[in-house]
C-alpha cells in the first residue's frame, strides 16, 4: 500500500505536466532555483569540514533547526500548493492508517522541497567525516531530520485544513505573505546585523536548540565528535520521541480529518444590505465603481498592490539610513501613483468570465472605464497627496512641495487614462479568481511583456512635460516651475484622463465580446 501511494503520487505528479506544459516549465524553474540554492548550502557544508568543530556544531544545528521551522510555517502560508494526496480524498477507502501515515509521509518528499532537504541534510555526512561515529551520528541525524521536518509539516497541514479551506484564510495569508517578500531587504540587512553584532550569543543559541526536537538530530554528529556519547544519545531520545510524538497527533488529526473532512462553506447572509451600491449615486458610472471598490479591498489579487504601497516608505527610509541620504524619498509620491494607476490596466482580465455582467447590463464603455477609473482614484488620490506633503515634512524642504504634487498628481491621472484604453484593448493572464496573487496562469508571456513595457513607455512620454517642470526647478533652483507643475500637471493629466476614458469606452463598446472571448479562454 505504501509503495501504491507513492506511485500514485508520482503518476498524478506526470498526468499535471501532461496536462499543462506550463506545470513542466514552472517545475524546471523551481528545480534550478532550488539546484542553486541547494548547490550553495552542500559546498558550504564541504566546506565546513575542515573548520573548527565549535562553529560546524553551531553552523549545523542553526540551519538544521530554520529547516524545521521552515517546514512548519511556510504549509500554513502557502496551503494548498500541493494537494496530490490529500487526505479528504481517502474518505472512501478503506487503507490502514500505519500505512497511509508512511505513504503520506514519504510522498511528501516527492517534489523539490523534499529533495532539495534530503539533499542538504546528507551533506552534513561530509562536514561530519571526521571518524565514523560522527558519520554515523551525522546520517542518523540526517534521517531523523529530514522525517521530523516532514511529519511537522503534515500535522501543520492537517491541523489547518479547516481553515486552508477557508476562502478568507487563504486570502489573508496570501496578503500577509506579501509583508516580508517587500521587506525581504531590511529583514536580511538587520538579521545579518544582529548576528554581526552577536556572534557570542550564537553558539549559546545553537547549545539550547540541540536540546529541543528543533536541533537534536543535527547536533549527533558534533557531540559524538566531542566523545560526549551520554548527550548525544540523550538527543537521540529527543528526536526519536519527538518524532513518535508529532506522529501520534498526526495520526489522531487524520484520523478526523478522514470522518469529517473540512467544510468550505459559508453560513447564510441576509440580502437586506446593499454596501458601497447603496451609497454612490444610482447611476451606470456610480455602480461600476462600487464593484470595483468591493474588489479592490475582498479580492487579494487586488489589496496586494495595496499591502505594497504603506510598505514602499519604509523601504526609502532604510535605504537613506544606510546611505545617510534620503533623496530617494522623492520618488515616494510619484512611484506610488504609477503603481496604483496602472494596476487597473489589467482590470478586465481580473473580470475573468463575470465580464459578462458588464456586456449583459448594457453598460456603456465610457461609465465602465469611469467606474473603474474612479473607484481606484478614490484612494489613490489622498495616498498621492500625503506622500507628497510628507516627504517636504520629513526633509523640511517645501519649495519643492507644489513641482512633486503637480508631477505626481499628473502621473496618476494620465496612468489612470491609459490603463482605461489598455485595459480595453489588450488582455493579459492574471491569476483566475479565487486563486492566490502569486499564481501565474499559462498565456502569451511575449505579449503580456509588450503590452505592459509598451504601456510603461508611453505612460513615461506622456509625463514628459510634468518631468521637465520638476528639473527645471532642480537646475535653476527658481520655484515659479514648480508653482507652474502644480497648475499643470493636474490639468495635462485631466486632460489625457477624459481622453482615455473616452477612448477606452470607444473600444471597449465595439471590442466587449472580443474581450468576453478572449479573458474565458483564462478558466
Amino acid at each position: 500500500m505504501v509503495a501504491h501511494l507513492l506511485r500514485l503520487k508520482l503518476t498524478l505528479l506526470r498526468n499535471g505536466f501532461r496536462r499543462s506544459p506550463w506545470q513542466l516549465v514552472g517545475l524546471a524553474i523551481a528545480g534550478l532555483y532550488a539546484l542553486g540554492l541547494v548547490g550553495t548550502l552542500v559546498v558550504a557544508l564541504v566546506l565546513l569540514r575542515t573548520a573548527d568543530p565549535a562553529l560546524v556544531q553551531t553552523a549545523v544545528v542553526l540551519g538544521g533547526s530554520a529547516a524545521v521551522l521552515g517546514w512548519a510555517v511556510v504549509p500554513v502560508v502557502a496551503s494548498a500548493t500541493d494537494m496530490t494526496l490529500d487526505p479528504a480524498r481517502f474518505t472512501s477507502f478503506a487503507i490502514p492508517m500505519k500505512q497511509m501515515l508512511a505513504g503520506l509521509a514519504l510522498g511528501g518528499l516527492i517534489g523539490v522541497p523534499g529533495l532539495a532537504t534530503t539533499l542538504v541534510a546528507l551533506a552534513t555526512v561530509v562536514t561530519w567525516s571526521r571518524g565514523v561515529l560522527p558519520v554515523l551520528g551525522a546520517l542518523a541525524g540526517a534521517v531523523l531530520g529530514v522525517l521530523t521536518c516532514v511529519v511537522v509539516a503534515k500535522v501543520v497541514t492537517t491541523a489547518t485544513a479547516s481553515l486552508a479551506s477557508s476562502r478568507r484564510f487563504r486570502d489573508i495569508s496570501a496578503v500577509a505573505f506579501m509583508v516580508p517578500l517587500v521587506l525581504l531587504g531590511p529583514i536580511i540587512a538587520g538579521v545579518g546585523q544582529g548576528i554581526s553584532n552577536s556572534t557570542a550569543f550564537l553558539p549559546d543559541l545553537a547549545r539550547a536548540l540541540s536540546w529541543t526536537p528543533l536541533g537534536a538530530p543535527w547536533a549527533l554528529a558534533g557531540d559524538l565528535h566531542a566523545g560526549e556519547s551520554g548527550p548525544a544519545a540523550l538527543k537521540l531520545l529527543v528526536s526519536c520521541a519527538a518524532i513518535a510524538v508529532l506522529a501520534w497527533c498526526w495520526k489522531l488529526l487524520l484520523e478526523r480529518a478522514l470522518v469529517t473532512p473540512p467544510y468550505a462553506g459559508t453560513g447564510k447572509r441576509k440580502g437586506s444590505r446593499l454596501g458601497l451600491l447603496g451609497l454612490l449615486p444610482a447611476v451606470p458610472a456610480g455602480a461600476v465603481m462600487a464593484r470595483s471598490l468591493t474588489y479592490w479591498f475582498r479580492d487579494p489579487r487586488y489589496s496586494g498592490s495595496l499591502v505594497v504601497i504603506p510598505l514602499l516608505p519604509v523601504v526609502l527610509v532604510f535605504q537613506g539610513a544606510q546611505t545617510g541620504d534620503y533623496f530617494s524619498l522623492a520618488f515616494l509620491a510619484p512611484i506610488s501613483a504609477f503603481i496604483i494607476a496602472w494596476s487597473i490596466s489589467a482590470d478586465v482580465s481580473y473580470d475573468n468570465t463575470a465580464f459578462a455582467l458588464h456586456l449583459a447590463t448594457g453598460v456603456s464603455g465610457v461609465a465602465d472605464r469611469l467606474g473603474r477609473a474612479l473607484a481606484c482614484l478614490a484612494f489613490a488620490l489622498p495616498v498621492v497627496v500625503v506622500f507628497a506633503v510628507g516627504y517636504s515634512g520629513f526633509t523640511g524642504d517645501w519649495t519643492g512641495l507644489p513641482g512633486q504634487l503637480g508631477l505626481s498628481l499628473g502621473i496618476l491621472f494620465t496612468g489612470l487614462g491609459l490603463a482605461s484604453v489598455v485595459s480595453a484593448r489588450y488582455t493579459v493572464a492574471v491569476p483566475l479568481p479565487g486563486d492566490s496573487p502569486f499564481k501565474k496562469p499559462p498565456g502569451n508571456v511575449g505579449q503580456t511583456l509588450a503590452v505592459q513595457f509598451g504601456g510603461m513607455l508611453v505612460l513615461l512620454v506622456l509625463v514628459l512635460p510634468e518631468a521637465a517642470l520638476v528639473i527645471a526647478q532642480l537646475v535653476t533652483g527658481n520655484g515659479l516651475f514648480g508653482w507652474i507643475n502644480l497648475v499643470a500637471g493636474p490639468a495635462l493629466g485631466l486632460v489625457l484622463f477624459v481622453a482615455g476614458v473616452r477612448l477606452g469606452g470607444k473600444w471597449l463598446d465595439a471590442r466587449g465580446p472580443e474581450l468576453l472571448a478572449q479573458v474565458a479562454v483564462n478558466r
